[in-house]
């Protein structure tokens, strides 16, 4: 274990200088990986940075703290199984194991070293390394660069289209003065009918060309209008619940298009559903979230949760694709352009699904501003 002499030292004083602890520390305090100190008992007594970031705390509030409130797990025999090992000088390393932490989970890489003095058990030296940002972050960025391939394509697509679609138009239009048979009159009716609607689609295909006009505003006032337009729209079958975290600040945003957005992603889990269900939207607040390689200090976090039947497995990696659908009547657009106003407020939309479990989560910095490189 390469810190388990910068630990050592850092923790029995009597050992080395003052001005060598100083240096250990340093080293410590800089580093990604979060350090931990456990004494015989199992007890917290250092923790460095990027620890009190793991773990959201302070170190004043941790230290004293017994391992098992740290490391709750699934698994209620890890810690058992942490201390027979390391009780025998064996050490232990433990991958892709997942923490509750607050009200998520984290997945880490964990190694324990037993620290001796001579020959018996002193203190514990665990380095806690979290994996799932480092798979989150390449995962994001796979989807982005996905998407904007796919919008460009899109948009180059749908403006060839367009053109001749207007041609089309026109020259039904002119038909039609010229025809006054109101048989043929019906076929070119058609035909402008039918231009419109194309037009319509290359539109929605092209997604949202307004700039944002943002201001200060509550998400919860926002939900609001999405939970009551859809309450309207669906029917008494379906039941919508809220649970919302009543301290989020306001953020500065488009309200409009956070509206198009988040509705595009409730009317989605209504279809879903189809008959009888229920959707819950929920609001927290995650601290130190990644988005795009840019770090946010504080990032809303927006679920929308439905009991339906779930995705398609082999739609899961697609569904924000444009014309990517699951239903026959569907144009698959609504995700897409959900995912792009999203996309334009700094934001990403994930999706978890499996049958009765599906759950959109939409991430929206707070702080643009104060975003860290």
């Amino acid at each position: 274990m390469p810190y388990k002499s910068l630990a050592r030292n850092l923790h029995h004083r009597t050992v080395a200088s003052y001005a060598m602890i100083t240096v250990y520390k340093k080293i410590l305090e800089h580093l990604n990986e979060a350090i931990l100190l456990f004494d015989r008992n199992m007890l917290l007594t250092y923790i460095n940075p990027a620890g009190e970031i793991l773990f959201a705390d302070s170190a004043k509030h941790l230290l004293g703290s017994p391992a098992h409130k740290l490391f709750r797990t699934a698994n209620t025999q890890l810690f058992e199984e942490m201390l027979q090992r390391l009780h025998l000088h064996e050490p232990l390393v433990d991958r892709e194991l997942i923490l509750e932490r607050m009200n998520q989970s984290i997945t880490v890489n964990l190694s324990a070293t037993p620290l001796l003095e001579q020959n018996e058990l002193s203190d514990i030296l665990i380095e806690v390394q979290q994996v799932d940002r480092h798979l989150r972050i390449t995962k994001e960025e796979q989807l982005l660069a996905q998407q904007n391939t796919s919008r460009m394509l899109v948009r180059g697509l749908a403006h060839e289209i367009k053109n001749p679609l207007g041609g089309l138009r026109g020259a039904a239009q002119l038909l039609d003065l010229e025809l006054h048979d109101p048989e043929l009159k019906e076929y070119t009716q058609i035909i402008i009918a039918e231009s419109d609607r194309l037009q319509d689609l290359m539109d929605k295909m092209l997604g949202p060309n307004k700039p944002a006009h943002k201001s200060l505003l509550s998400i919860h006032e926002v939900l609001e209008r999405v939970r009551q337009l859809v309450a309207v729209e669906a029917n008494h079958s379906i039941v919508l619940l809220t649970d919302y975290d009543p301290s989020i600040p306001d953020l500065f945003a488009d309200k409009n298009q956070l509206i198009q957005a988040l509705l595009n992603i409730v009317r989605n889990a209504v279809q879903a559903i189809q008959k009888e269900g229920e959707i819950t939207i929920r609001t927290r607040i995650h601290r130190h979230m990644t988005i795009g390689r840019k770090r946010y200090r504080l990032t809303i976090k927006i679920d929308i949760t439905d009991n339906g039947p779930g995705i398609k497995p082999e739609l899961m990696d697609q569904i924000f694709y444009p014309m990517i659908t699951g239903r026959a009547e569907g144009t698959g657009l609504g995700l897409s352009i959900a995912q792009s106003l999203i996309n334009q407020h700094n934001g990403l939309i994930e999706c978890e699904s499996e049958p009765g479990h599906t759950v959109f989560s939409i991430y929206l910095p707070l702080e643009n501003v104060h975003a860290e490189n």
